[in-house]
């Protein structure tokens, strides 16, 4: 059962057990006759050979309130494109797959690039940037909704719960976050969420004092969330990260474009698990550790945009503030994963909280030596600005493909 609980700066919207998921449908089916829904999956190919994206295809044809489904796929060839036109074609709602290393949207990112204006890496960020652009330029949706592709435990009633905050005409919200527990297995999962992401926040809010910022951030009972929904006029002008700090990012866009009155986090699911990253203490490239810098930068880049100044020093301040923070929480999660019959491994919690501060760290010293690096990818008002057509070129290249490959 839910606990009320509110934070103070966004809105927490419970599942109180009382609505069933039919009632939800039956409003939802009532908002979206009027506006749109679009639902955006970004995709690697390697999930189409997994066991959740078939399942989450499923629950996707109980519902009747999405207008469109766009699927961004990566890591393809052209038979795997086919394949993945075959395998999402079991679809009852209008979808669309976009072939991100199909030749036609090559080219398109290479007049990007010439503009300056391409996404810098590949990777989730730049799969839902084009999907964005994509979805902006059909302009008939009022609404878009992203949501991974490995979740496991995936029912129709959570994408339901995610869509409504933004969906109903008489609720103020522009942005809606989705959050769980993050339980599987008789596990208590979420390491980088609840080893890292939170004990930051309230690192950063000691040495460097009160920050609204940072108490937005705080109010999130789960930030690292892949599920998220917004009104779709204000899309054009999210600039978001192309690196793994894509939740933390979009976060950071809610907070610099909209009043906080305007976003809220809704409670999706009693249950929810997807893929696990390894930790990946040997390669920082990869896994979590690749992630935790990410998030870091992330959160470092948003701080020094609204004027806070880094140095070594403060950045150790924060990881010695961080490190003994995190090890106390470690005591709390035990108990509290005890009392409910979930087992925490103490020792490979430690071992994260260790990583996680030496990448903090790590994470200050790529900042501090790219003081002019630009991660994020340009919103997609300037590349309107920069060159018209492009979104005109984006429609005409995902059409072509379709054709030439037809199911």
């Amino acid at each position: 059962m839910s606990d009320f609980h509110q934070g103070g700066h966004v809105a927490t919207l419970h599942n109180l057990r009382i609505n069933t998921a039919d009632d939800l449908n039956r409003e939802l089916n009532a908002f979206t006759a009027t506006r749109k829904v679009t639902l955006i999956l970004p995709s690697l190919f390697s999930e189409l050979e997994g066991d959740a994206l078939p399942n989450i295809l499923d629950e996707l044809n109980k519902v009747d309130f999405i207008n469109r489904i766009v699927i961004g796929l990566d890591r393809a060839d052209e038979e795997q494109f086919r394949y993945a036109r075959k395998f999402f074609s079991r679809l009852k709602a209008d979808h669309v797959v976009l072939w991100n290393d199909g030749p036609r949207l090559r080219a398109v990112d290479e007049r990007l690039k010439a503009l300056e204006l391409s996404p810098s890496e590949p990777g989730k960020g730049r799969n839902v940037w084009f999907c964005m652009g994509y979805t902006i330029a059909r302009a008939d949706s009022a609404v878009v909704a992203v949501h991974d592709c490995d979740v496991v435990t995936y029912t129709a009633e959570m994408l339901a719960r995610l869509i409504y905050p933004v969906a109903n005409p008489t609720f103020p919200y522009q942005m809606s976050k989705g959050f769980y527990p993050r339980v599987a297995e008789g596990k208590l999962n979420g390491r980088v969420s609840r080893l890292l992401v939170s004990p930051i926040i309230h690192a950063m809010s000691k040495v460097l004092g009160q920050r609204d910022y940072l108490d937005f951030l705080a109010d999130f009972r789960y930030p690292l969330a892949g599920e998220f929904a917004m009104r779709t006029s204000i899309l054009p002008d999210m600039r978001i990260p192309s690196d793994w700090g894509l939740e933390i990012g979009l976060l950071s866009e809610a907070w610099r474009n909209l009043s906080p009155r305007s976003v809220c986090q809704v409670e999706v699911s009693d249950r929810y698990d997807h893929k696990h990253q390894d930790l990946s203490q040997e390669d920082a490239s990869k896994g979590l550790s690749r992630m935790s810098v990410d998030i870091c930068k992330a959160l470092y880049r948003k701080l020094a945009a609204d004027g806070t100044v880094f140095s070594e020093e403060i950045f150790r301040s924060i990881k010695a503030t961080y490190y003994r923070g995190a090890l106390d929480l470690i005591e709390t999660y035990y108990n509290d994963a005890r009392m409910n019959g979930l087992h925490v491994d103490r020792h490979s919690e430690e071992a994260a909280v260790e990583m996680f501060a030496s990448n903090i760290m790590q994470a200050g010293q790529v900042f501090l030596d790219n003081p002019m690096e630009t991660p994020f990818i340009p919103n997609w008002s300037r590349v309107h600005a920069a060159d018209p057509d492009i979104i005109a070129s984006l429609m005409r290249a995902v059409a072509e493909d379709l054709e030439e490959f037809p199911v």
